[in-house]
């Protein structure tokens, strides 16, 4: 990679001044900067205000709990675990796809989930966004949605609806071929 002309380098340095004025003047005043969930602005609000919206938002779903401590050694060892005793027994995993599933414990983080803000909406709501990328199960789901999206995709064709009509002319075949069961399950 060739080296920055001197120019830029100024420019760079320059840069990296001004973030750090901002992100002083943030902190002091106790303010959050996040870019919005649509439309790629930037969204200023007081960091008591953000985490009550956060707090909020677990509350009423129920379905986010705050944690106390990491259980990540747990989850760490529960995963090598599994997959060690699953690539010891004969026929159940191969050596290489052992060694896609296994976790790093260099790299491996705790899953966590963080918030957009929709601006979008009145009152403005948040987004929550689950950042699982170096999970310790991650290894497993990309060889998974390897494995298996190949099937899906050639059992999945898209089923595109034109209109209401459209969409209750393919209902009515859907029953009339037999499918719809009780347990059947709509997803959009």
């Amino acid at each position: 990679m060739a080296p920055l002309p001197f120019i830029e380098h100024i420019r760079a340095q320059r840069d990296l001044q001004t973030m750090k004025l901002i992100r002083r003047k943030l902190k002091k005043s106790q303010l959050l900067l996040r870019e919005t969930d649509k439309g790629g602005n930037l969204y200023v609000a007081h960091l008591n205000e953000f985490e009550e919206k956060a707090a909020d938002y677990r509350l009423k779903t129920g379905a986010y709990e705050e944690l106390s401590s990491s259980p990540i050694e747990e989850i760490l060892s529960k995963v090598t675990r599994l997959l060690n005793d699953l690539h010891a027994k004969p026929n159940q995993i191969s050596s290489q796809q052992y060694k896609k599933m296994i976790p790093s414990r260099l790299t491996v983080e705790l899953a966590y989930m963080y918030y957009n803000p929709k601006t979008h909406k009145n009152p403005i709501t948040l987004r929550p966004i689950m950042n699982t990328i170096h999970a310790a199960t991650t290894g497993i789901s990309r060889f998974l949605d390897q494995s298996i999206r190949p099937l899906f995709d050639i059992h999945a064709q898209p089923r595109p609806i034109i209109d209401g009509g459209h969409l209750l002319r393919q209902l009515e075949q859907y029953v009339r071929n037999g499918h719809l069961k009780q347990t059947t399950l709509f997803c959009t």
